[in-house]
């Protein structure tokens, strides 16, 4: 996958940045300060004055990573001082998407290139609304910008319910009608709140609020003749070692 492909809630990734040398500003309590190498000043803004520099989130007791901190440095914090040499960048890291949003026109960030796309994702082993109210991340997860300079790289590791596009309604083996808008977000329209989710195989009912084609529909009744929507998630949880948003539960989308 690359970083001009669309991404979805709950898609699973490998991603990696490659390391790039830089230096050390400052180490702070819990943040490692470095000139940072992807991005330039943006002469035009308006509100922010960047000062070239980022800051990475540390443990403010030992100096290690903090937990949701995607990027590391070689060599690492606790043997780093200021004004010092370093790499930067992220080993690959299998991380999961929580919230995607797109700008246009992108808004002012200080530095250039400024974002059409953010992507909120969460490193394997933690769950949405588990982020800490004192992280350095926010409650949807660590905010990354593709297409901003910075040389990021995905590998698309799964995809729940890639056979079917948000806002496709369907029907259930159960014979209830669904309306789908992600593999945590899905409508029951006779309002019977579950958290078992729709029983396979499903029948495309509509797709883009159009009929479906027949096409459309052999794909979503063959994707489902085996497996159900339970499996769908254990599959999910064995990759990213984290729990899925409840049903009901509705993830929000960056703005």
């Amino acid at each position: 996958m690359t970083d001009h492909l669309a991404f979805r809630v709950g898609d699973v990734l490998s991603l990696a940045c490659q390391f790039t040398g830089t230096r050390v500003v400052d180490l702070k309590w819990d943040s490692l300060l470095l000139r940072w190498p992807w991005w330039r000043p943006d002469p035009d803004s308006e509100f922010f004055h960047w000062n070239g520099i980022v800051g990475l989130g540390i443990d403010a007791r030992t100096h290690a990573w903090d937990e949701e901190e995607l990027f590391r440095t070689e060599p690492p914090p606790e043997h780093l001082s200021p004004g010092g040499p370093c790499r930067v960048g992220i080993p690959p890291t299998v991380v999961h998407v929580t919230a995607v949003g797109h700008f246009d026109p992108p808004p002012e960030t200080g530095w250039l290139p400024r974002p059409h796309l953010a992507v909120a994702v969460l490193p394997r082993g933690r769950s949405y609304r588990e982020v800490p109210a004192d992280s350095h991340v926010n409650g949807t997860g660590y905010e990354i910008h593709p297409g901003d300079g910075t040389p990021f790289t995905f590998d698309l590791l799964f995809r729940p319910y890639a056979f079917l596009h948000p806002g496709d309604e369907v029907a259930d083996a159960a014979g209830r009608a669904w309306r789908f808008d992600g593999p945590w977000d899905w409508y029951a329209f006779d309002g019977t709140r579950t958290s078992e989710g729709p029983a396979w195989p499903l029948a495309l009912l509509t797709r883009g609020g159009t009929p479906r084609t027949p096409e459309h529909a052999r794909a979503v009744a063959g994707a489902t003749v085996t497996g159900s929507h339970q499996e769908t998630l254990r599959r999910w949880s064995r990759l990213t070692e984290a729990a899925p948003t409840p049903l009901g539960t509705i993830v929000p989308r960056l703005q």
